[in-house]
């Protein structure tokens, strides 16, 4: 039997990177069209290294999230990187005063350990379902630049672009300041365009303001047929009891959870009634560890889970999960070309990374699947915390 391999190091370096033509929204700082912006993020890689020169990779997570990391890292170094579920325990411990955060990130590169040490993919690793993973095309936040998500038409023209290349559901991110009859005659142009077509969900961020206003968008999701309503109110997607009245009043499905931690948050979400679908993420519940223990939680309760954002980590996830839908392709734009760095050498994920049949594929690589460019990344680098004995 092959020896575990042993944590020697955990290393967080941070690197600059340009979007071109997008520019961050006022109030939320999400990206948004601006032909002829640009705009200046910060990267993230945490990488942990072993003994046996196994090393694993996580690209993401911003700077609150991978401070927690320093909480838990001399815990793990000199200890098994293959004893997932024994520090995402101890992790939850060390780190319930800070909302877990950091322990997503380490748990995420220790699967990737693990799929390197097995030579193996980390889906097979969790016991595969699937391969092909349909997806949906989820729209950047509409804006108001000729050309963009500027009015309810264009967000229609670029749900049949959508279902043109294969896209078989479009989630609409509406104007967050937008008055909400305009953002209500765009439900009914796509529906119009498209409706029947593809399957349509609508996620307006918590920006609605009231809960009265929430039910009024319901029964016009429930006039379109919409596939679910997602995180609609102002409290912020966690009141089980607010989203339980609403799931009363209309017969479109919520899709809740996105804001709340851990599998025993969800849980108790679920069995308050607050959501029909249930919301996995696992830069925020637990890592890999975390999201599985939520997707076999739901499945108990007959209920699907829908992972938020693409990436390789949820590629290798949702191959795992039977009670899943759809694979968020985004935040997609027909102005944008790429919303995220270049930092991966072969992958990608972008409004033309589907296949014909609405697809996208697992990488069938040991670990996560993905070799970062780190000339990229060093080329870019501003910083670098490094954790070791």
């Amino acid at each position: 039997m092959k020896r575990p391999p042993i944590v020697t190091k955990i290393e967080i370096t941070e690197f600059k990177y340009e979007l071109q033509d997008i520019q961050p929204h006022e109030q939320s700082r999400m990206p948004t069209y601006k032909k002829g912006g640009r705009l200046t993020r910060t990267g993230r890689v945490l990488t942990i290294d072993t003994d046996q020169g196994i090393r694993g990779e996580y690209f993401g997570g911003n700077a609150s999230e991978l401070a927690g990391v320093a909480n838990v890292a001399y815990a793990l170094l000199g200890r098994s990187a293959l004893a997932r579920e024994r520090f995402y325990n101890d992790a939850k411990l060390s780190l319930k005063q800070q909302a877990r955060m950091g322990l997503s990130q380490v748990d995420i590169a220790l699967w990737d350990i693990a799929g390197k040490f097995f030579d193996t993919p980390v889906y097979q690793l969790l016991g595969e379902f699937r391969t092909a993973l349909p997806c949906y095309a989820s729209t950047m936040v509409g804006d108001d630049e000729p050309g963009g998500l500027d009015t309810p038409e264009a967000f229609a023209d670029f749900a049949e672009e959508c279902l043109e290349l294969g896209y078989p559901a479009y989630k609409i991110h509406w104007w967050r300041d937008a008055p909400l009859k305009k953002n209500i005659e765009l439900l009914y142009a796509v529906g119009k365009r498209v409706g029947g077509k593809m399957d349509l969900m609508l996620d307006p961020a918590s920006t609605i303001m009231t809960w009265g206003d929430a039910y009024k968008v319901g029964k016009v999701c429930d006039e379109i047929g919409f596939l679910w309503l997602e995180d609609p109110y102002r409290d912020g997607g966690v009141s089980a009891f607010g989203h339980r009245k609403l799931r009363e009043a209309i017969s479109t499905p919520l899709l809740q959870t996105e804001h709340i931690r851990g599998v025993e948050s969800h849980v108790d979400f679920i069995v308050a009634d607050g959501t029909d679908f249930v919301r996995g993420d696992p830069d925020y519940d637990g890592g890999i560890t975390g999201v599985m223990k939520i997707a076999h939680a739901s499945e108990g309760f007959g209920l699907d889970i829908e992972l938020h954002s693409p990436g390789p980590v949820r590629r290798n996830v949702m191959a795992a999960i039977r009670n899943t839908n759809y694979y968020e392709m985004g935040l997609i734009h027909p102005r944008v070309k790429r919303s995220a760095p270049p930092i991966y050498l072969d992958y990608y994920d972008d409004t033309d990374a589907i296949d014909a049949d609405g697809n996208v594929h697992v990488v069938d690589r040991p670990g996560l699947g993905v070799d970062l460019d780190w000339d990229f990344i060093n080329a870019n680098k501003s910083g670098t915390v490094t954790y070791e004995r």
